[in-house]
């Protein structure tokens, strides 16, 4: 792992400049705390995308542990509900999304006359289905921990010894994976969405999904927590339908990551 992680710091080092697409979670934040030792923060820009498949609560958490790292940090608005490649929701949806913002933060880049573009991307994430990776390609934009051959344990463990507050975030991804793909992306399904697990988290759920069906919220905990969230029945019930759900249903199968929908 120390190995893994000088050699994160010769990549580094050997950028110079660099921006990093920072969302908050563990493996950005990771990568923008090495970028700033290695390279100190002149050297080193941050920039988020903000978009209603992003929770306030991610940009805020942002916003703050950049100012915190002295880095400077921007936001990046995107209308991805103004591009119906993403709205129809096919299944490489995120290649759509990605791709806008890649094509953002290279327009940034040449702006500053930032050499390198990076992201968070780790040795676990081959193994899943990720059509972003597709629009990385396209612009050129590096992964630094996937190339130092770094997996998500170890950055969560090397983010620990770093004192990050991210070292044991729950796992993230955008409100448009709650949505069967082929249902189309609105304003009102990730708005009815993002309140509906912004009332979990507020009750103490930190892992968990709602998969929007419609009129039903489909809701995942870990098995072990089910038992709690059903003591919270009738709170879990209405926050759900405040958010604009007619049924509450809690999937038995328990919370999963990285389902496909």
């Amino acid at each position: 792992m120390e190995r893994k992680l000088r050699k994160l710091r010769e990549i580094l080092a050997s950028m110079g400049r660099v921006l990093i697409a920072f969302s908050g979670g563990v493996d950005s934040a990771f990568l923008l705390r090495v970028a700033v030792d290695t390279l100190e923060a002149e050297n080193v820009l941050a920039a988020t995308a903000v978009a209603p498949i992003h929770p306030r609560r991610e940009t805020e958490e942002a916003r703050r542990l950049a100012a915190e790292l002295g880095v400077e940090h921007i936001l990046v608005e995107l209308d991805l509900l103004g591009n119906p490649d993403f709205t129809a929701n096919p299944p490489d949806r995120c290649y759509h999304c990605k791709r806008m913002l890649m094509q953002e933060l290279a327009s940034v880049a040449a702006a500053r006359g930032i050499p390198h573009i990076a992201e968070g991307s780790n040795v676990d994430d081959l193994g899943d289905y990720r059509p972003g990776r597709k629009a990385l390609a396209e612009f050129g934009v590096r992964s630094p921990l996937l190339e130092a051959g770094l997996t998500k344990a170890e950055i969560r463990e090397l983010s620990r010894r770093l004192g990050l507050p991210t070292w044991d975030k729950p796992p993230m991804s955008c409100l448009a994976t709650r949505i069967p793909y082929g249902e189309a992306i609105t304003l009102e399904r990730l708005s009815r969405i993002a309140q509906a697990e912004e009332s979990l988290i507020e009750m103490g759920f930190r892992f968990l999904r709602v998969r929007d069906h419609g009129t039903i919220a489909r809701v995942e905990v870990p098995p072990q927590e089910m038992q709690r969230l059903l003591a919270r029945r009738d709170d879990v019930v209405r926050a759900l339908k405040d958010a604009g759900y007619r049924f509450v249903t809690l999937d038995l199968e328990g919370y999963r990551a990285a389902k496909p929908l």
